[in-house]
């Protein structure tokens, strides 16, 4: 069996492929559903394509009367949620011990539930639902159009509500918690691993405990398991980076999954991105595949913010906050400077949602360079002539550059990092020295200053708006194993907190659609024009 390290890798589609292609993670396979529109690098496509594609490989047939409700029926198979009584057919559910009417955790005394003699109405029923679409194009035309079939037809789609339930599947002082936080760092860690210690200790569970270093942890001999309780994590949400440590690549599956068993682990909460989730669905399978008792649930963690169907993922805010002070580091240093320009490089391997947004924020960017906008550095359209009349008309300028932008105009090495993610060309460097090379061309006097705050973004701690995201994701990933679910991770839907299916997740990077609102919006701020 292969590594996980193949399991967590990208799950990035070649270009133009006839019909969706089968992945193999770790001897588990799923249809990861690709690209018809892509851009240069070949590995994003707006949610329009997506759906409309969905539809067509499930068979509908938009002239038949029923096509609508055969795709919803569709749609509700597709994001059922996994639970223990797929396997366990005969396991019964007890009383939930998670109850605000009792303001101390559940002791073994009423390890059945709390004594009540009223009901707490706190509870989320499990036929409660959110939907995922709320906008009723009319057109395909219309910006950020999402249609199903050519006419653009209204048809609800729901998920699951995520939150406590009145019933629970697991007595809590049976339960061996696992927190592993895997790839790189992100704004908002701490706090996700503090409230699913605390929740876990709400609901009555004592034994909790953090994996080192993400899933090397769980087989790296030298790697011992970190004892976690609220004493332990209290103030730990305070800093930045992860208690527990982050680490890339991993053993294979089957290893995690015998180290599990050996541990005693019954609830395992992984906190990653697409691969990680990608490695957590496939210890799911293969926890069911040997019949054990056990709840898997990712909690998304990509500063990028391209897991889809979310609003957002947790430590984007933060970083696009901090964003504003190498962009306005920038702006300073150009505008100070004879002809100056200055760039400054975000992350987003193939999604451009840090750069727009904070591009946005700053009102300071003149050109904003995403993965999903083509452009052309030279040429009568290109980026450099547009700076030569940004330096003629205004005297200086500010580029934002998305670090997976332009990927096309760098000769590719085909080196891969420990997730076999692709090693990325350094764009902001090859705008530094084509700008410096053009303007000197021309005969005209030039001074650039190039802004990396990578690091300095991840490694910091989350603001206001990402620590109560953070809590509630945590809060919500213990509830959803409590209720039995298992290969589900939780997000932030509609301004509503939904569990999802693993694999509906993580098909594809979620991307920034050219043709949305806000991408008009930022080009609206900045004025730049097309670069191609």
């Amino acid at each position: 069996m292969e590594a996980l390290s193949h399991t967590v890798g990208p799950t990035v589609a070649p270009l133009r492929p006839k019909r969706p292609l089968r992945w193999n993670w770790n001897g588990f396979s799923s249809v990861l559903v690709q690209s018809k529109k892509n851009h240069p690098s070949g590995i994003c496509r707006s949610a329009a394509d997506e759906i409309s594609q969905s539809a067509r490989a499930s068979g509908l047939d938009f002239n038949d009367p029923d096509w609508k409700s055969k795709f919803q029926s569709d749609f509700e198979k597709r994001f059922s949620l996994p639970h223990i009584t797929d396997i366990f057919r005969d396991a019964t559910p007890i009383p939930s011990t998670f109850c605000l009417r009792m303001r101390t955790p559940v002791t073994e005394d009423f390890a059945d539930g709390y004594p009540s003699d009223e009901k707490w109405h706190g509870y989320i029923n499990n036929n409660d639902r959110v939907l995922l679409k709320v906008i009723n194009f009319s057109s395909r035309t219309s910006a950020g159009a999402e249609c199903i079939d050519p006419d653009c037809t209204w048809v609800e789609q729901w998920v699951h509500r995520a939150g406590p339930r009145e019933e629970i599947y697991f007595k809590p002082e049976e339960v061996k918690a696992a927190i592993v936080t895997c790839g790189g760092l992100c704004p908002g860690l701490n706090d996700v691993i503090r409230h699913i210690v605390i929740t876990l200790e709400i609901y009555g569970v004592k034994n909790i405990v953090g994996i080192p270093f993400g899933y090397r942890g769980f087989c790296d001999n030298e790697l011992t398991e970190m004892p976690l309780s609220r004493k332990v994590v209290q103030n730990i949400h305070l800093s930045g980076g992860s208690l527990l440590g982050v680490s890339r690549g991993a053993p294979t599956v089957s290893e995690i999954v015998d180290s599990m068993e050996e541990r005693g682990i019954n609830m395992l909460f992984v906190l990653g991105g697409n691969g990680t989730h990608a490695g957590a669905n496939a210890i799911h399978n293969e926890c069911r595949k040997r019949r054990m008792r056990v709840a898997i649930v990712g909690v998304p963690k990509t500063i990028d913010n391209d897991i889809l169907l979310m609003d957002k993922t947790f430590g984007f805010d933060t970083a696009v906050e901090e964003a504003q002070r190498a962009i306005n580091s920038a702006y300073i240093e150009a505008h100070s400077a004879y002809h100056g320009v200055g760039i400054v490089k975000l992350m987003g391997r193939s999604s451009g949602y840090i750069a727009m947004h904070a591009s946005l924020a700053s009102g300071q960017i003149d050109i904003c360079l995403i993965p999903e906008s083509p452009f052309n550095l030279h040429g009568p359209n290109g980026v450099l002539r547009h700076l030569k009349y940004l330096i003629e008309t205004k005297g200086s300028a500010v580029v934002c550059v998305a670090e997976g932008a332009g990927q096309s105009l760098i000769k590719k090495t085909n080196a891969t990092d420990a997730s076999g993610n692709i090693v990325l060309g350094d764009v902001g460097v090859l705008i530094q020295q084509e700008t410096k090379k053009y303007f000197k061309e021309i005969g005209v006097p030039i001074d650039v200053k190039y802004i990396d705050p990578t690091y300095m973004i991840r490694a910091c701690r989350a603001n206001a708006s990402d620590g109560i995201l953070c809590t509630v994701l945590g809060q919500n990933a213990v509830h959803g194993a409590f209720a039995g679910f298992s290969g589900i991770t939780v997000g932030l839907c509609n301004t509503h907190y939904a569990y999802f299916p693993i694999p509906e997740v993580i098909s594809y990077p979620r991307a920034v659609d050219p043709n949305s609102r806000m991408w008009h919006r930022c080009l609206t701020s900045t004025g730049q024009p097309d670069f191609i």
